[in-house]
This record gives structure tokens, sequence and C-alpha cells, in this order.
């Protein structure tokens, strides 16, 4: 990267045109010699005042590279060269805050993730399962039903079911029993 350096503020230098020897007034300002030298000289001090500013190393070579860049294109705006580093300094924060306000918006601007639905045909494959189980059950003697339906649906213990129904614990078991025997036959000749 070129470096710029200044040239004597008092005095404008004239260059020849290339254009049938008409001359141009180059104005005063950071020369690329003495831009060189604070690149040389600066770029490590820079890259950690962006490092400060920034999470990541290539965003903080990039924001320093573009500072000189940047006050490479402007190096006639420069009038004092000893203040050229101040003003890499300042662009380098500039350029810092421009990355991260980016970074934000591009964050803010991200699509949130779906949550893990089931997908449509799941849904559908789901309702039918669900269908053919209430139709089984619908299959099943009284008991067997509201035995199965208070122990799994309900989450009652065996106890519980043979309490609320007034039935004896073995009852319970037994309609239980052959309750998903007769569930597991209906299920099958479904599929």
């Amino acid at each position: 990267m070129p470096v710029i350096a200044p040239m004597p503020a008092a005095r404008s230098t004239r260059i020849p045109s290339q254009r049938e020897g008409v001359e141009d007034t180059v104005a005063a300002g950071t020369t690329v010699d003495h831009l060189t030298e604070t690149y040389r000289a600066h770029y490590r001090s820079l890259l950690g005042l962006a490092a400060l500013l920034l999470d990541d190393t290539a965003s903080c070579e990039d924001v320093v590279q573009e500072a000189f860049i940047r006050v490479h294109s402007a190096r006639n705006r420069v009038r004092e060269p000893e203040k050229t580093l101040a003003y890499l300094r300042q662009t380098v924060v500039n350029l810092s805050r421009s990355a991260l306000r980016r970074r934000i918006l591009g964050l803010k601007l991200l699509s949130k993730p779906m949550p893990d639905m089931a997908s449509a045909e799941e849904g559908a494959y789901d309702l039918l399962e669900r269908d053919a189980l209430i139709k089984a059950m619908r299959g099943l003697q009284r008991r067997q039903r509201e035995v199965l339906s208070l122990r799994y649906f309900a989450d009652m213990t065996e106890a519980q079911v043979a309490e609320t129904l007034g039935i004896s614990l073995g009852s319970v078991k037994a309609y239980g029993s052959r309750g998903i025997a007769a569930l597991r036959v209906a299920m099958e000749a479904t599929k």
C-alpha cells in the first residue's frame, strides 16, 4: 500500500498536463511517501485499535486497509503531515462503527429459523393414525375402553383407575391387557 508523504504547504507544484502542454496545479497535502512511512510505522497500532472495536482479525485488517485507501485518496485534504496519523485513527474508528452497524443490521434482518414443526404430510399421517385409533377404541368393550382411556390418556395409575371405576386392581389389569391386545389387532388391520 503506498503511503502519502506531505508536500510543503506554502507552495504548490506545477505538473505538466498530458493534454497539449496545459499545466495543472497540485494542491499541497500529504504525499504518498509520507503515507507509506506512516503505514509501515503505525499499521500494527491501527490494527490494535480496530481489534478493540471489532471482534475478528479479518474485519480489523479490512478496516485498517480501507482507512489507508481512503486517506490515500483524500491525501490532498490532509494539509499538515503530522495530522495524518490522527486522520487515520479517526477513519479506523468510523469504519469500525460502520462495520458494526452493518453487522447488527444484518442480524436484525436475518429471518428467524422456523420452529421444528411437523410437515403437512406428517400431520396428515398423524391425523389418519389418530382417527384409526379412535375407531379401534370405539370397537372395544365398554370397560376395556374406560380402563385404557383412564390409564393412558388421563395418565392414572392402575390403583387410581380401579378406585375411579369401582373395580378391583386385578380387573383393571385384565381389562387393560385385553384392551391393548384388541387395539393392536385392530390397528394392524387398518395398515
